[in-house]
């Protein structure tokens, strides 16, 4: 069976898949604060990660020894590891031009709560699935609560073309994710195929780094915050990703995603001396809830 199905008939998955991606996500919610460091643009500070983390992930799937069967697997594999590698790309940059335009509150809500929809629309258009009522429920309470988190510590501009951005972003991601889904849960190796993507992805982004400039990588602060960035939050963190999507429908790992604003949130107050009112912390609390419940191991099928 080569589609991962997320109806209530779905049959028991273990706890390891859930737990990967969200510390997957915990990872990627510490780049903010890291990036701090750096004083670069966002974008640039982006494809510096894509293009260390992508040639980390590249090596990894050499190793593997999954890289040379995934590479033969035809014209329909290439393509769709093509596509992924774009759709990286594409989420990367239009993420950061969002945050740009219309502010960091509104232009993360609108990619990070609009990406768990666009994953449940193509894995119904993929015929990979139904959502369950467990996962729509989890995702409307995440989301929500993600929103009251992002926007209740500070004030979200609204720029049309920023909302665009977002939602483009979104969707990149969302879609980026079913690619690797598809290969993954197809039976071909998780390494080879995160390598493939987001190596290529970086290649895609080196013309960013090569027109923005590189000198803050060689600074002492901007040095070790774009290793920390390539070879942990991208490398290790899409390692852990890849291997949750063994086991994991991808619809479900995009919600599980969620955890990561929760992660920034908590290392702005603690390490950034952020402030979160009333209404952010009731955010953070709502989504970490959403989030546990749909972590928790699935019950038996129905007859």
């Amino acid at each position: 069976m080569t589609s991962t199905s997320l109806s209530s008939t779905t049959p028991v998955r273990r706890f390891g898949g859930a737990a990967d991606i969200v510390l997957a996500a915990a990872l990627w919610g510490t780049t903010g604060t890291v990036r701090t460091f750096t004083h670069a643009g966002p974008v640039v500070v982006g494809a510096a990660r894509l293009l260390i983390g992508g040639a980390f992930l590249f090596v990894l799937a050499v190793r593997s020894g999954g890289l040379r069967p995934l590479i033969a697997a035809g014209r329909r594999t290439r393509l769709i590891l093509f596509l992924g590698a774009a759709l990286a790309s594409i989420y990367q940059v239009a993420f950061f031009s969002s945050v740009a335009r219309t502010g960091v509150a509104t232009g993360t809500v609108v990619t990070i709560g609009s990406g768990p929809v666009f994953a449940g629309l193509l894995t119904l258009a993929l015929r990979m699935g139904a959502p369950s009522r467990r996962w729509l429920l989890s995702t409307v309470g995440a989301v929500a609560g993600c929103t009251a988190l992002t926007v209740g510590g500070r004030s979200a501009g609204v720029e049309p073309v920023g909302i665009g951005l977002a939602l483009l972003a979104g969707f990149g991601y969302a879609a980026y994710a079913t690619a690797a889904s598809v290969l993954i849960t197809r039976g071909e190796e998780d390494r080879a195929v995160t390598g493939v993507i987001f190596g290529g992805a970086g290649i895609l982004l080196l013309p960013v780094l090569v027109f923005e400039g590189a000198g803050w990588m060689f600074t002492v602060r901007g040095g070790p915050a774009a290793l920390y960035l390539g070879l942990i939050t991208t490398g290790v963190g899409y390692v852990l990703y890849g291997r949750g999507l063994r086991t994991t429908p991808v619809a479900t790992a995009t919600t599980l995603t969620l955890a990561e604003p929760a992660v920034a949130a908590v290392l702005g107050l603690f390490v950034l001396g952020e402030h979160l009112g009333g209404l952010a912390l009731a955010g953070l609390a709502l989504l970490v809830i959403s989030l546990l419940i749909l972590t928790l191991p699935e019950g038996r099928p129905r007859r």
